[in-house]
């Protein structure tokens, strides 16, 4: 690619379309979810499809799509939903070796958005849970095994990232199986929880949830799981670099044999050896947007128990982008002293051929380093209407009719929301499953 094309491709990619949903965007759906008007979020969400996500982005569309839809109720859509989410995600995963033309020159987000690992791992786990309560356990185990499947591929890669395995999607599992009366399979997957469990202990600060359940084949249970706050929103960081120091960072990750940082244009731009300037980049950064409700506690009768964190996808969110960072941060440099030189190239060429201070050199400075500003911008994407925590309480119930009373709770343990389900059956030796959405 010459200079004077390259400027103007980053001349034009200053005025690409949305990449991804804005800042206001994911306000307005979060706005919705503490209201807990799933139908305005989803009506909303609908409206926005092209102007937000666009067709690179039809993962997040379809993640947000269905867990708006979970929380309605409306479980089979959900599941629609997700399947075409996993699916997309599988068909992007099989092409990630190849990537895709010029994503070196402008950013991360001209690529489509293929998911984050824990988000690949979470949309098995809301599938899996609509067929629980749709009453179809069939169902439900087989995407509790395609969970096993994914982390057990996750445990065995080679990468250093911390998440490579789900403890509340194996607690799931094990309750699942302990439901469909696979008793192996039951202990295994509890096996591989308290394995997880261990590290989310260190890495997350998320203990293994702790239920004093004594057996009794005379009662039911009751499992109530509470999706409580708002998953962080990532949001784009500029930063000036001096030229050396960002030289010293890509050339680690260009000792790493990465196809990017070893790609001609690269090489060209460290070859230029450019001191005394600094560039311009963009790193991505977690942003907690803040909720009251803390905790809560279930109560039936005489019967009570407070929930326990089982999943901090917050945190969990938090380390993996750290996992990240170094990588991110080095392509990002890599990507901007290309487009630095580029710029420079382009300006000096119209300048040879024009005049230095021709109306088109000046034109080609303005709009070369224009492009290389506005295409340098964090890839700020994510699954926007995760909860922030799942919560999960169990109790031991008689069999009968039972009116449950949910109290959400804030950090100082004052009610600040109470919620009743009535009708709800449970039956000897059985599960039944009840869920509740907080984003307040």
């Amino acid at each position: 690619m010459t200079a004077k094309r390259a400027a103007l491709v980053l001349a034009a990619a200053a005025w690409l379309p949305g990449c991804g949903p804005s800042h206001l965007s994911k306000k307005t759906l979060n706005a919705h979810l503490a209201a807990g008007d799933f139908p305005a979020a989803q009506s909303y969400l609908e409206s926005v499809k092209e102007t937000e996500y666009s067709k690179k982005n039809l993962v997040l569309y379809y993640l947000d799509l269905g867990l708006l839809q979970h929380h309605a109720g409306k479980f089979r859509e959900s599941d629609a939903s997700f399947e075409k989410a996993e699916n997309r995600m599988i068909e992007l995963y099989t092409k990630s070796a190849t990537k895709a033309a010029g994503t070196m020159l402008l950013n991360d987000m001209t690529m489509d958005y293929g998911g984050e690992a824990y988000e690949r791992a979470l949309t098995n786990v809301f599938r899996a849970l609509n067929f629980v309560f749709l009453g179809q356990p069939d169902e439900a185990l087989v995407e509790s095994r395609k969970v096993e499947v994914y982390l057990d591929g996750l445990s065995r890669g080679k990468s250093r990232r911390s998440y490579k395995d789900d403890a509340f999607a194996r607690y799931l599992d094990h309750l699942l199986y302990l439901d469909a009366d696979k008793q192996d399979d039951a202990r295994v997957s509890l096996e591989a929880a308290d394995a997880a469990y261990d590290w989310y202990g260190k890495a997350y600060n998320t203990l293994k949830p702790s239920f004093d359940l004594p057996p009794d084949g005379e009662v039911g249970e009751l499992v109530f799981i509470h999706y409580n706050g708002v998953a962080p929103r990532k949001i784009s960081k500029t930063f000036q670099v001096a030229w050396n120091e960002a030289a010293l960072a890509v050339n680690a990750l260009k000792a790493k044999n990465d196809p990017e940082a070893n790609s001609a244009q690269f090489k060209n731009a460290l070859a230029a050896g450019i001191t005394g300037k600094a560039i311009t980049v963009a790193f991505p950064e977690y942003v907690q947007d803040p909720f009251l409700v803390a905790g809560s506690e279930v109560r039936t009768g005489e019967h009570s128990a407070p929930t326990q964190l089982a999943e901090d996808i917050s945190a969990i969110a938090y380390k993996d982008l750290a996992d990240r960072l170094g990588a991110i941060r080095a392509r990002a440099l890599a990507r901007a002293m290309i487009k630095y030189i580029i710029a420079q190239a382009a300006t000096k060429a119209a300048e040879d051929k024009y005049g230095k201070n021709s109306g088109m050199a000046i034109f080609t400075k303005i709009t070369s380093n224009v492009g290389a500003a506005a295409t340098e911008v964090a890839d700020t994407r994510g699954w926007t209407t995760l909860p922030s925590q799942i919560r999960m309480a169990r109790l031991r119930l008689a069999p009968g009719v039972h009116e449950v009373a949910v109290e959400f709770q804030n950090a100082a343990g004052q009610p600040v929301l109470t919620e009743r389900f009535k009708g709800v059956r449970i039956q000897k030796g059985r599960r039944t499953y009840l869920s509740f959405r907080t984003a307040r």
